[in-house]
């Protein structure tokens, strides 16, 4: 399995033959090479998309068009980008499974918010915000999507058992490191631990070194942009 940061909070995951990129918000984002979007989409089968703000949501319309790959996301959003969009989508929601074959992804509770620019007219409804379980060639990993601390957690944790973590733990929008770091240690036993929603504005957290030191015995990675993390 190669787990591969795209910025922010974009991931390429490549295993049991296929390449799942969740949130690819390439365009635009300022830590993703624009010369490089060739390599972060190559061979890409599916996308899964956490919540409506363009920073997730990013370039999962175009990529799908590009590689006719379909979406996959909270059932309103979908709904919509499948008649406004005339791309293929799978709307699911929280509890729901999607099965992949080698791979099931599971969508979970976060606590956050989600919309769609509009312009002047305000934002637009983009569904529920959203987490993942992704089960994989026997690890299963826990995308938190946006979201602050939830005792939701704990129900999360005994149910899927996650050895990996990757969390939203930049600060400002969602958790910050110290709270991501009581997460994973109030909630979970992650054998690895993959910060992101960092880095990317000077707003946010620029460095992961609290949440290393608030978890001593885990593997936290700090990733970087499109080098694989194998697992």
């Amino acid at each position: 399995m190669k787990i591969i940061w795209l910025g922010h909070s974009g991931f390429r995951i490549e295993t049991g033959g296929l390449v799942i990129l969740f949130d690819p918000w390439l365009t635009g984002n300022p830590m993703f090479p624009p010369q490089r979007r060739a390599d972060a989409i190559r061979g890409a089968t599916h996308i899964f998309v956490t919540h409506g703000h363009s920073d997730h949501t990013g370039d999962a319309v175009a990529i799908s068009k590009e590689l006719g790959i379909p979406v996959h996301g909270i059932y309103d959003l979908m709904t919509w980008w499948g008649e406004s969009e005339q791309i293929e989508v799978v709307g699911f929601n929280k509890g729901g499974t999607i099965d992949l074959g080698p791979v099931q992804v599971t969508m979970l509770n976060a606590t956050h918010s989600s919309s769609l620019g509009n312009g002047r007219n305000g934002p637009i409804y983009g569904g529920h915000e959203s987490g993942f379980m992704i089960a994989a060639e026997g690890h299963v990993i826990y995308m938190s999507g946006d979201t602050d601390v939830m005792a939701d957690m704990g129900v999360f944790n005994d149910l899927h058992h996650p050895d990996i973590g990757i969390l939203a733990s930049g600060g400002f929008f969602t958790m910050d490191m110290r709270r991501a770091a009581y997460a994973a240690r109030t909630f979970f036993d992650f054998k690895t631990v993959i910060p992101c929603h960092y880095r990317t504005f000077p707003l946010l957290a620029q460095s992961a070194k609290e949440l290393t030191e608030a978890l001593p015995g885990v593997d936290v990675i700090e990733p970087e942009v499109l080098e694989a993390i194998e697992i």
